[in-house]
C-alpha cells in the first residue's frame, strides 16, 4: 500500500473532548497539530445525530465545568482559546427518583441538605454536618486556589503552598486517597438505607459503588456539581466539540476524521508517528493518545515495544459496566410540569441493575432540539446481556427487547410514555464501541475503583518522553470536566518540554462563556451573529449531518462535514474541508436535488449558497 507522510509537531490519537482539548491548546500556542478519529464527527461521546427534525445527544450531555467557581475546566479552556460559547444552566442539577420520592438536587448545598433530610429524617444532623464539612474541604482544595493540572503533573511547590494555607484540610483530603467512600460516609451516618442512596450517586459520578469508589474522589464529587452547576451548550452538544475543532483548524491544525489509527510508529525505541488505516503516516515530534488503555496496549503498541507485565496490567483493569441507550422523540405532554432536564430512575436501591436508568430530557431547557409539541429523550443504563457473541438474529431480538424494556422503565416515571413515543431506537454496547472505540460499550473506561484509581492508571507522561496520555483511562478518570483537564495537562506537559508558556489560572482572564436564560429557542440561535454569517449558519444548521448522505454519497465533497463546521461558525475549517475535494456549481445543485429533506416533502438544504459564501469569502 502506498504510504504518504505528513509531518507535524504533535499528532493526537482520538478526537474526544480530551484529545480535542489538548490539540486546540497546542494549536493556540502555534504548534502544528493533527487529530485522528475514527468517527466522521469530533467529540467522541459528546455530540449529536438527527432523526427528522429532532436532535439527539449521543451520550455526554449533563455537563459540568462551565461555572464561575469550582472545578470549571470547560470555562477555563474556552477562555484560554478565546472562543465564545453560549451555555444554559439547569435550575436543578438533576432529580433522583428513589423509593417513591423525588430527591431534587438544588445548586444550593444547604437547600439540598434539607431535601435529603426529608428522605432520611433520622440523619438530618449528620447530613448537614457531612455536606458542611465536604463543602469546606472542597472550598479549601478546589476553589480558593484553582488548578487545572492532573495530580501526577502537579508542581510540588503549588502543592506545598496549598498545604501551608489550609494544612488541616489538605491532610484530611490526602488521608482519603486509599480509603473507600463508604469509610468516609461511616464517619457520619448510621442509617444503612442512606448508604444505598449514596451508592446511586457514586454510580452516577464514577460508575462505582461506595465500597469501590475512593473517598478522595467522592469528597470532591458530592459537592462539585452543587458548586459549579450543571450546564448544556445552547443549540446542542454539537457546539462544544465544534468550538474546539474550530480553534484547531483556525490555528492551522488538521482533522483526520473517519480515519482509524492502527499503530504507533517507532524510530528505533522512540515513538515517531502514527499509521492510519488508509496507509497514511503522520509523523510527529510528540504524540498524544486519548483512547482506552486496552486499545493502547492491545492494538497501537506492538509487543516489541511493551512488556508482558505491562500488557497484563492493562488487560487486568476492571471496566465500567456496558451501557445501552434509548433515543426517543415523544409527545411533549407526557412529561409532568415538575420534570427536570435530568432524571435518575432508581429501580432497586439494594444494587445496580438494569432497572436503573438516567433520562436526559434536555429539550426542557433547549427548545431548539425538537418540534414545539415534542421532547427529545435520551435514556442510558447498564446492560448485562451477552451482546458480544450474539449472531445477527439474536442481536436484533435483544435490541428490540432492550428498546421495549427501557420504554417500560421510563413509563414508571412518565405514565403513557409508550403511547407518546413517535420515534425510538437503541444504541447497544456494540453500537457504542463501533462509534467511539470504547471496548465492549463501557462508556467510562476502567472503573475508578480502589486498586485502579488515581496514580494506578495511565499517567500524563508515558515511559517515552514524547508520548503522552489523556482521557478516561488516565489519572483523572471519567467525566467531561475531568477528561478535559487531562487533555489540558497533556498539552501543558508538551509546552513545558518545548519551553513554551503553559496554560495556568489567571484571575484576570477574560471570560468567553455566556450564560443564556432558559428555555432557549431556535430563534435565539445565532441572533448576535452579523449578516451574512447568521443566515449562512442557519442554512447550514438545517443539514441532518447524515452518516450516509444521500446528497454527496461517499465519494463526493464532504457536505455533512462542511455544513457541520459552518453551523458552529468554523468557516476556516469548512473552507479547508471543501478545498480537499472541490466540486463545481452544477454538482452542488445536483447534491441539493438529492437532499434527504426533499424526499420528506421539505425544502432542500441550501448547499450551493453555503459553499458560495465560503468560496467568495462572504463569511
Amino acid at each position: 500500500m502506498f504510504q504518504q507522510e505528513n509531518r507535524y509537531d504533535t499528532v493526537i490519537i482520538g478526537g474526544g473532548l480530551s484529545g480535542l482539548t489538548a490539540a486546540s491548546l497546542l494549536a493556540k500556542r502555534g504548534l502544528r497539530v493533527a487529530v485522528v478519529d475514527k468517527s466522521d464527527q469530533p467529540g467522541g461521546s459528546c455530540g449529536i445525530f438527527r432523526r427528522g427534525e429532532t436532535t439527539f445527544d449521543q451520550g455526554s450531555a449533563m455537563l459540568y465545568g462551565f461555572g464561575e467557581h469550582g472545578f470549571n475546566a470547560h470555562r477555563f479552556v474556552m477562555n484560554c482559546l478565546e472562543e465564545p460559547i453560549d451555555v444554559l444552566k439547569h435550575e436543578l442539577l438533576y432529580v433522583v427518583n428513589y423509593e417513591g420520592q423525588r430527591v431534587r438536587f438544588y445548586a444550593d448545598v444547604e437547600r439540598f441538605s434539607e431535601e435529603l433530610a426529608r428522605v432520611f429524617p433520622t440523619q438530618e444532623k449528620q447530613i448537614k454536618r457531612f455536606y458542611r464539612d465536604m463543602t469546606k474541604l472542597y472550598r479549601h482544595i478546589m476553589v480558593e486556589h484553582p488548578s487545572y493540572t492532573t495530580a501526577d503533573e502537579t508542581d510540588p511547590k503549588d502543592g506545598l503552598r496549598g498545604i501551608l494555607r489550609h494544612p488541616v484540610s489538605y491532610v484530611r483530603f490526602l488521608s482519603y486517597l486509599n480509603k473507600s467512600a463508604k469509610s468516609l460516609l461511616q464517619q457520619y451516618f448510621t442509617d444503612p438505607a442512606i448508604f444505598n442512596f449514596f451508592d446511586k450517586l457514586t454510580s452516577t459520578y464514577c460508575y462505582a459503588t461506595v465500597e469501590e469508589a475512593p473517598a478522595v474522589l467522592a469528597a470532591v464529587m458530592f459537592v462539585d456539581n452543587h458548586t459549579g452547576g450543571s450546564w448544556y451548550p445552547a443549540g446542542s452538544t454539537l457546539f462544544l466539540p465544534g468550538k474546539l475543532e474550530k480553534s484547531i483548524e483556525e490555528h492551522g491544525g488538521d482533522m483526520f476524521l473517519g480515519r482509524e489509527a492502527v499503530s504507533i510508529l517507532f524510530d528505533g525505541q522512540k515513538p515517531s508517528g502514527v499509521l492510519l488505516d488508509d496507509g497514511k503516516r503522520l509523523m510527529a515530534d510528540d504524540i498524544v493518545y486519548s483512547g482506552t488503555v486496552w486499545n493502547l496496549y492491545g492494538k497501537l503498541l506492538g509487543e516489541t515495544h511493551t512488556t508482558a507485565k505491562r500488557r497484563a496490567w492493562a488487560k487486568s483493569l476492571v471496566p465500567t459496566y456496558p451501557s445501552v441507550v434509548l433515543y426517543a422523540e415523544v409527545d411533549r405532554a407526557v412529561s409532568p410540569a415538575d420534570t427536570a432536564s435530568v432524571e435518575m430512575l432508581v429501580g432497586n436501591p439494594e444494587r445496580i441493575d438494569e432497572s436503573e436508568v438516567t433520562a436526559y430530557i434536555l429539550s426542557i431547557d433547549d427548545r431548539s432540539l425538537c418540534a414545539e409539541d415534542a421532547h427529545a429523550v435520551m435514556a442510558i443504563g447498564p446492560t448485562f446481556q451477552d451482546w458480544a457473541s450474539a449472531d445477527d438474529e439474536t442481536y436484533r431480538r435483544l435490541k428490540e427487547a432492550e428498546r421495549q424494556r427501557l420504554i417500560s422503565v421510563l413509563e414508571r416515571r412518565f405514565p403513557s410514555f409508550s403511547a407518546a413515543v413517535r420515534y425510538s431506537e437503541v444504541s447497544t454496547p456494540r453500537t457504542i464501541e463501533r462509534y467511539t472505540m470504547k471496548n465492549g460499550g463501557t462508556v467510562a473506561g476502567p472503573k475508578q475503583m480502589l486498586g485502579q484509581h488515581m496514580f494506578r492508571r495511565l499517567h500524563t507522561k508515558s515511559e517515552w518522553n514524547n508520548l503522552f496520555y489523556c482521557g478516561e483511562s488516565t489519572v483523572m478518570g471519567t467525566g467531561t470536566p475531568t477528561v478535559t483537564t487531562s487533555g489540558l495537562s497533556a498539552a501543558n506537559a508538551i509546552l513545558k518540554k518545548r519551553g513554551l508558556k503553559p496554560f495556568v489560572h489567571d484571575e484576570n482572564q477574560k471570560n468567553y462563556v455566556r450564560l443564556l436564560p432558559v428555555p432557549f429557542t431556535a430563534d435565539q440561535l445565532y441572533q448576535d451573529a452579523p449578516e451574512p454569517a447568521r443566515s449562512v449558519m442557519k442554512a447550514a444548521m438545517r443539514c441532518r449531518f447524515c452518516e450516509h448522505p444521500s446528497c454527496c454519497g461517499s465519494d463526493g465533497a464532504d457536505i455533512p462535514g462542511i455544513l457541520r463546521r459552518v453551523a458552529v461558525g468554523n468557516f476556516a475549517g469548512a473552507k479547508k474541508c471543501f478545498a480537499a475535494h472541490p466540486v463545481d456549481e452544477k454538482t452542488l445543485l445536483d447534491y441539493e436535488s438529492c437532499c434527504i429533506r426533499l424526499a420528506e416533502g421539505d425544502e432542500e438544504v441550501a448547499i450551493s449558497r453555503v459553499i458560495r459564501a465560503l468560496t467568495e469569502e462572504l463569511v
